[in-house]
């Protein structure tokens, strides 16, 4: 059924395309499977931050790891709320904990205490087929290796999450949209391995905004890049936050990053040590 719902909703893309996804196929069918359809801007059924409700809240969060006999305690107690059009770094040395946050608010990885709630929705306790619909409708993820499909074009990866939540309009209009909107309409029909780290990364920030989650996370993006890149970057997460009123949650050990945070979030040693208003928060 679902197979046969994923063609349905495909009919545009040749069948060598569709063998192609075809090792992903399980992971877009249960978001095809799970999600709401999503809906462009303005129209019923969008999703939007309630007023007053934080974009991201984490209460009391706490993630350990059995070794035996023993525990290994990786976050401890973590507490804290980031309302809509918040660009917050999260830093911290390395084993402080940062990638196992982003996987437990981002509902990858499942916390062992504690509570996790997104645009409202408590989803700590969720199983996998809604998470899968949530992490469609709510939030967007960039990662440092970019994590592009590699087969299809730059227009094509942008489209593979708007097939997956069963977007109500043309996923290749929404795609060239967003494309346009990070300056690559004249990269539409080129592969991953046809465009630079930078433009890669540029690819990924518009997959991550296709379904207009309010919340995007990013881990370490600009680890890849050259600092001439990284700084572009940078800029254009920052045009999009104040285009879009999306929010961003940076987490990375790149100090360049810090002049552009309204947030400042710091781990070490699995809990949080510092929460602190940061260089731009007068224009939050």
């Amino acid at each position: 059924m679902a197979r046969r719902l994923w063609a349905r909703q495909n009919p545009t893309w040749p069948r060598c395309l569709l063998r192609i996804l075809r090792p992903i196929r399980f992971e877009l069918i249960a978001l095809a499977d799970s999600a709401p359809a999503a809906s462009p801007a303005g129209a019923p059924g969008a999703v939007a931050p309630s007023d007053g409700v934080p974009v991201l809240e984490v209460r009391h969060l706490g993630r350990s790891l059995s070794l035996g006999e023993q525990s290994l305690e990786i976050l401890r107690d973590i507490t804290f709320a980031i309302p809509k059009g918040e660009f917050v770094t999260l830093m911290g040395p390395s084993g402080s904990g940062k990638s196992t946050l982003l996987g437990c608010i981002t509902g990858l990885d499942t916390p062992s205490s504690g509570q996790v709630f997104l645009n409202g929705t408590d989803i700590s306790s969720m199983r996998e087929s809604q998470l899968a619909g949530i992490r469609n409708r709510t939030v967007g993820m960039v990662f440092q290796a970019f994590n592009l499909i590699p087969t299809l074009t730059a227009r094509e990866n942008v489209e593979v999450p708007l097939y997956a939540g069963s977007w109500k309009g043309s996923p290749t209009a929404r795609s060239e949209e967003l494309l346009g909107l990070v300056g690559l309409s004249h990269r539409l029909e080129h592969r991953p391995n046809q465009l630079s780290g930078g433009e890669q990364q540029r690819v990924a920030i518009a997959r991550a905004l296709a379904t207009q989650p309010p919340l995007v996370v990013a881990d370490e993006p600009t680890g890849n890049l050259a600092a001439a890149q990284g700084k572009e970057l940078l800029d254009l997460l920052w045009d999009l936050r104040e285009k879009l009123g999306t929010t961003f949650v940076i987490a990375t050990h790149d100090a360049s990053i810090t002049p552009y945070a309204t947030r400042m979030l710091q781990l070490a040693d699995g809990q949080l040590v510092g929460d602190h208003p940061g260089p731009r928060a007068d224009v939050a």
